[in-house]
């Protein structure tokens, strides 16, 4: 039983160790997709606003 417990621990472990790994991709990928995100809605108001004035 210890040692399917220390495989489990193991596998925990790594598991933590590659997400750890891939957070600063992650964290950029999100910061790019709020930059477009703010990017579609600030298109969206000024083009709104245009054809309001129009």
């Amino acid at each position: 039983m210890t040692f399917l417990s220390f495989l489990v621990l193991l596998v925990i472990a790594y598991l933590l160790w590659r997400i750890c790994d891939q957070l600063p991709d992650l964290i950029f990928r999100l910061s790019e997709v709020q930059r477009d995100i703010a990017e579609l809605k600030r298109r969206f108001t000024e083009d709104r606003n245009s054809g309001d004035s129009a």
